[in-house]
């Protein structure tokens, strides 16, 4: 089981956690929680979506150079209302999500906003989890919002 458990929001953006098999993998780092889409500024609405490889797209082009044949496809978040070509990535702040969800080894908070560290090393470690769970027909993840107070301490 894949879920994307959503713990602290912030002005522009949400911190989340990725759970894999019931374990901690990463944090993500999304768009802000809206009621209504604003393209490039909202994170995905909750539910239970397929994740699958698209080996087509845009930004296969830039990740193929990258992680050569470790790198299958981007892995795709589909099937959500109002919204396409939806993937993981590697990223740091939220204006680098555009409606994606990046994954980070860490997790800051800088002035009102979340970002996440360590994204290259985060999407290499679990790219190839995520590959394997598509592959054995496990490629579905959940999301879900138990946002709480961020406080440091």
């Amino acid at each position: 089981m894949i879920e994307l458990v959503r713990v602290y929001s912030a002005e522009n953006s949400t911190l989340s956690h990725l759970y894999i098999d019931g374990l901690f993998a990463c944090y993500i780092l999304e768009d802000k929680i809206r009621s209504s889409k604003v393209f490039g500024k909202t994170c995905i609405p909750e539910g239970n979506y397929p994740l699958e490889l698209n080996s087509t797209a845009g930004m296969n082009s830039q990740y193929a150079p990258k992680f050569g044949r470790r790198h299958q496809g981007m892995l795709e978040i589909r099937k959500i209302p109002d919204f396409s070509l939806v993937f993981f990535h590697i990223g740091n702040y939220h204006s680098d999500t555009k409606d994606c969800p990046l994954m980070g080894s860490y997790f800051r908070k800088e002035g009102q906003d979340f970002m996440v560290v360590q994204s290259a090393l985060a999407y290499k470690t679990w790219y190839p989890v995520l590959v394997e769970k598509i592959r054995m027909g496990s490629g579905r993840i959940k999301i879900v919002n138990r946002l709480k107070e961020f406080n440091y301490d």
